[in-house]
């Protein structure tokens, strides 16, 4: 007996296109990182490469402008520099050197300064400078001030100190003074402030009662033109001792990069 033929059923299914493969996330997000890293590492570089130009710029013409030799001055501009770059105008920069030669005395000066025009073509919106001297450099600054005994200069709390000798019948007698370090008319001002006379505390009242008319070498206050060594755009604002150093702070000009005469030496009041 033969078996009739069977249809052989359909397998609609083989004819499908192959299932499609899950395509993993990982490795688009390594790849995305390694492209922001190699993106980021080229800012980087580039950013380190325009600061270093910028600061070496500055250091430059401190050293072609005031002398200062560059490995002497320290720069630091704040923020990226490229974008500040590419306005055309720095935020901030400020810029420390020490032991600079100034006409009459030397000290450590710092300078910020903001709203720096890249050509210097402008004016900046604002800046201030400050002078620090220690105990030598301010004996040597005081050295050229007529009859002051420059030799016992101390710097006591937020003090000048020294001694004058009052000559009384031919015995010199130690005055100590404590003087107040201020500003006025472009000047450095020293105000006798506090006495002592073999130890003990005395006042001004009381020096001339005793010495009469010779006190008035211990109670007069000593001044040095500060001005007439700086740029006429730096304004002397205050003085005082701070750390066992005298530090005198300025206002800058905001026309000084582009008024001449702001860069001529100042005059005192």
């Amino acid at each position: 007996m033969t078996t009739p033929p069977q249809d052989v059923p359909t397998l609609y299914w083989d004819d499908a296109p192959p299932p499609r493969r899950k395509r993993r996330l990982w490795p688009w997000i390594v790849s995305l990182g390694v492209v922001l890293v190699l993106f980021g590492g080229a800012a980087f570089a580039g950013e380190w490469l325009a600061r270093d130009l910028v600061e070496r710029g500055v250091r430059g013409a401190l050293a072609s402008e005031l002398g200062v030799p560059t490995d002497q001055a320290e720069v630091q501009v704040e923020g990226f520099v490229i974008p500040q770059l590419i306005s055309g105008r720095f935020d901030e920069v400020r810029i420390e050197a020490q032991d600079v030669s100034l006409q009459g005395f030397t000290g450590d000066v710092a300078v910020t300064a903001r709203g720096v025009p890249l050509t210097a073509d402008g004016p900046l919106d604002s800046a201030e400078a400050s002078v620090t001297l220690d105990q030598e450099q301010l004996r040597a600054l005081m050295a050229g001030v007529e009859g002051f005994p420059e030799e016992s200069l101390g710097l006591s709390g937020a003090d000048v100190t020294i001694t004058v000798g009052l000559n009384v019948f031919g015995v010199a007698v130690p005055i100590g003074v404590g003087l107040t370090p201020s500003a006025a008319g472009g000047a450095l001002v020293l105000t006798p402030a506090s006495f002592s006379v073999a130890g003990a505390s005395a006042d001004a009242q009381g020096l001339r009662n005793q010495f009469g008319a010779i006190a008035d070498a211990v109670l007069q206050p000593w001044q040095v033109c500060i001005a007439s060594s700086l740029p006429a755009g730096l304004t002397l604002t205050d003085v005082a001792v701070v750390d066992q150093r005298i530090v005198a702070n300025f206002d800058i000009a905001s026309g000084i990069l582009v008024d001449s005469t702001l860069r001529d030496p100042g005059v005192c009041a």
